[in-house]
């Protein structure tokens, strides 16, 4: 994947940052994209990115904006070089079952999660069919497979990116462009780490491997996505789950 260009929204999150380094460690130049960056924290793993050789830039952007999305797009593209590799990383939560949830709630979510997959999609997918070249990776949730108590509008948006897959990666095909989704189950991270001990071991309970995934197990299935080799599967949902829902 050489000198490709990728851009990760939600990239300065822990899976985001996961994938950014493995696509950046395949020798592609990187763009983090997210709502904040101009953190210590953020510019502090930047600069480790590069100590490892790793070309990986943070640029500012609200997903959920189209206008933003393209100048955004415009800028990599003017700075960096068009666009070959997108991955749809950016996602929040505001759980709340369906009688208890505002309408706040449901527009929030499906703006980060679902909108956000057309905002920055529909600006990059031009340059690719015409250069005949391209890669979609939308990043969506077990949850959205099998839906989640408290959670119908983050499975409702994690649903919907698949539908979106598969209908743009009927469009595209035949130009060279793939898209793509992966559906991660509950992944070793601080946010999962914070749910209370006696939970936590009822979630892991359900895994049939026995353990939560590593977010560079995800990102490992998404620079495979992302790369030559992974030319042949498109509009493919694939779980990265352990087992713990299977269909």
């Amino acid at each position: 994947m050489g000198n490709r260009v990728a851009i990760v929204t939600g990239g300065a999150g822990q899976l985001g940052r996961s994938i950014c380094q493995r696509l950046a460690a395949s020798g592609c130049r990187v763009v983090a994209m997210d709502i904040e960056v101009d953190t210590d924290d953020a510019k502090a793993w930047q600069a480790g990115c590069a100590s490892k050789g790793m070309d990986v830039t943070l640029m500012v952007g609200d997903v959920t904006d189209f206008d933003v999305c393209a100048a955004a797009i415009a800028k990599v593209e003017a700075e960096v070089g068009p666009v070959d590799i997108l991955v749809n990383c950016a996602g929040i939560t505001r759980d709340a079952s369906l009688r208890k949830m505002g309408l706040d709630k449901w527009q929030a979510v499906l703006r980060c999660n679902l909108d956000s997959v057309f905002n920055m999609t529909r600006h990059v997918v031009d340059g690719m069919t015409s250069r005949g070249f391209g890669r979609v990776v939308n990043i969506s949730s077990l949850n959205g497979q099998k839906g989640q108590f408290g959670q119908c509008n983050y499975s409702a948006a994690k649903a919907g990116m698949h539908g979106f897959t598969m209908a743009v990666a009927q469009e595209v095909a035949r130009k060279g462009v793939t898209v793509n989704t992966v559906s991660p189950g509950y992944m070793d991270t601080k946010m999962v780490r914070a749910v209370p001990p006696e939970i936590l071991e009822g979630i892991v309970a359900q895994i049939p491997v026995g353990r939560l995934g590593k977010t560079d197990e995800i990102a490992a299935m998404v620079a495979f996505l992302a790369s030559d080799d992974g030319g042949f599967i498109t509009g493919a949902n694939i779980a990265v789950n352990g087992g713990q829902h299977m269909h």
